[in-house]
């Protein structure tokens, strides 16, 4: 992956011009973390390189890491999900003795900009949160080895795990420290999962998110904080004895898996160009026209063809070109406030393809890939972004492709008389009514329609159906339907006002406005705890020059503003 060189610079100044930060790697470039495979369990074992940081300024001591490390913990599983079918359970280890992770290495959040702590702690969340969804998904289970200390981002990446075993040593220990020692939240969801996942107590939750020494094994057992404890000379069997148990919960198959050869790309001063997705530049607009193909030959319908073609196959190459393209925009191109989403090629041909989709679900390679489109969507949804989805002619959001105007913040649809055959169409598919569920647990369609069934119902009864501008507004599925004398002037109007706007007060309006109604585990890390946590990262207690965060192992104690805010 290519390294950011980047001074810590105030949001408020000038950016300085900085190499981007690439998502793809590959098991030969790891410098962070080893995997090894002796099926039906793989093991994952962190063994941070010291000087192999992103960024210069900080060495990644005591198993920390930063975004670096994260990109090929993502990588590791993507490649176990897709080329090792046979891996029924995974291990999160360290390789280092007394260590499992020290969490998120402080000194490169002291020197990073706020954007860049925000990016880094959404896609640790996200990565975490895709250990979860395989476990719920996909079959695939995982099992935290505390072999030493858990602190901060290291026990958060335990607590993603189906379960947690810790050796009971008397001097390991778990904690969330970040509040006692350094001002900031735990940022990767250890506040939320504490409760909502492993049920603990408010109090002890309270006691435990407080107190920076940690806890050891007997009481992080009775807190509910971990699930086993072994004694050191018990500890490598009961590290096997609970993935085998693991293992024995999970159906994923076996068999052939599918390689992930690396993804075509070409990135210029336009834009990023892959063979289904274009991300087209206009940085005077300061905004992004992502366009997405349908696919252009047939395609595969039988399970045994979908795995010949691997890659190729269009639904898993679509889903990592446009996961990669989010990433990339997200992370580098942070004036390009506006993405326009346009889809092209034929509504037939990606119906037929949900079709597909849905008949073979069950079928482990299908499954993997509904599961990263799934991913791919979920990481639309907590972009912030502006998201305009534009039907006009040669559109194509049917079905899979409407889940893109569905994630949209607005929808235009083009309005033609029905008779033009440049009209465009939108069409849904069954794939739209529970394939793709947001973070919230819900559809998109449930959360537009803010819980009413009524609409939502009406939508059903349209699936299949080739919609014109009309009949798309009376469903609610669009938000406006200028013809083609307002066209040009209607989106030309809508992007000037938009790119007017705050970008601060866009990405609250969006966040809060996409995530209506009940909240769910998830919904709650990316928008409860984010908010906070934003917030927090730009108060100077965080961050000021006396701040927690850059006086750390300085051995100077912060300087606290005591006033409530």
């Amino acid at each position: 992956m290519d390294a950011v060189v980047k001074p810590d610079t105030d949001s408020l100044q000038e950016p300085a011009a900085v190499a981007a930060i690439d998502y793809q790697t590959e098991p030969a470039r790891y410098r962070h973390w080893r995997l090894t495979f002796a099926a039906p369990v793989a093991t994952l074992a962190l063994d941070t390189d010291e000087d192999a940081g992103l960024r210069p300024g900080y060495k990644l001591k005591l198993n920390s890491y930063d975004l670096g490390v994260d990109i090929e913990l993502h990588d590791a599983l993507q490649r176990i999900r897709f080329e090792h079918p046979e891996i029924k359970a995974v291990v999160i280890a360290s390789a280092r003795e007394r260590m499992f992770c020290s969490g998120a290495n402080i000194y490169m959040l002291g020197l990073s900009s706020h954007a860049d702590k925000v990016n880094f702690c959404k896609f640790t969340n996200e990565t975490r949160n895709g250990i979860e969804d395989s476990s719920r998904h996909s079959g695939l289970k995982f099992l935290a080895a505390l072999n030493g200390t858990a602190a901060g981002g290291g026990y958060e990446l335990a607590l993603a795990c189906d379960e947690i075993l810790m050796i009971d040593d008397r001097s390991a220990t778990v904690s969330l420290p970040e509040v006692p020692l350094l001002g900031v939240l735990p940022g990767t969801g250890g506040l939320t999962r504490v409760t909502d996942k492993r049920r603990v107590r408010r109090d002890l939750a309270d006691l435990f998110c407080t107190t920076s020494e940690g806890v050891r094994a007997e009481r992080a057992r009775d807190w509910k904080l971990v699930d086993h404890i072994a004694k050191p000379q018990q500890f490598e069997q009961a590290l096997r004895t609970a993935a085998a148990q693991l293992a024995a919960q999970s159906d994923r198959p076996g068999g052939p898996g599918v390689a992930l050869t690396p993804l075509e790309r070409r990135i210029d001063e336009r834009g990023l160009h892959y063979p289904h997705v274009e991300a087209e530049f206009d940085r005077i607009a300061r905004s992004v026209t992502l366009t997405i193909s349908a696919p252009r030959e047939p395609q595969p319908d039988t399970p045994g063809a979908i795995v010949a073609t691997g890659v190729r196959w269009w639904p898993l190459a679509l889903a990592r070109e446009l996961d990669d393209a989010i990433l990339w925009l997200r992370t580098n191109e942070l004036e390009l406030g506006t993405w326009l989403i346009k889809t092209r090629g034929d509504i037939d041909a990606v119906l037929a393809l949900d079709a597909v989709l849905l008949r073979d679900r069950d079928h482990w390679l299908v499954r993997e890939t509904i599961g990263m489109l799934r991913r791919t969507l979920a990481r639309l949804d907590v972009t912030s972004r502006t998201l305009f989805a534009i039907a006009d002619p040669g559109s194509c959001f049917a079905g899979t492709l409407a889940e893109l105007a569905l994630a949209a913040d607005r929808s235009y649809m083009l309005a033609l008389p029905d008779t033009d055959a440049n009209a465009p169409r939108i069409a849904l598919s069954e794939a739209n009514f529970g394939l793709y569920p947001m973070p919230n647990a819900e559809t998109r369609l449930a959360t537009r329609f803010c819980g009413e069934t009524a609409p939502v119902e009406a939508a059903r009864t349209a699936i299949g159906r080739k919609l014109a501008a009309q009949e798309a507004m009376d469903l609610g599925l669009v938000t406006l339907a200028p013809d083609d004398i307002d066209w040009d002037d209607e989106i030309r109007l809508a992007l000037e006002e938009r790119a007017s706007l705050s970008p601060d007060a866009l990405s609250a309006m969006e966040a809060n406005l996409r995530f209506g109604g009940g909240e769910s585990m998830l919904t709650r890390i990316f928008g409860r705890l984010s908010a906070w946590q934003n917030w927090v990262f730009s108060r100077p207690n965080a961050v000021g020059e006396s701040g927690a965060l850059k006086v750390y192992g300085k051995g100077s104690k912060a300087r606290f503003d005591w006033r409530r805010v």
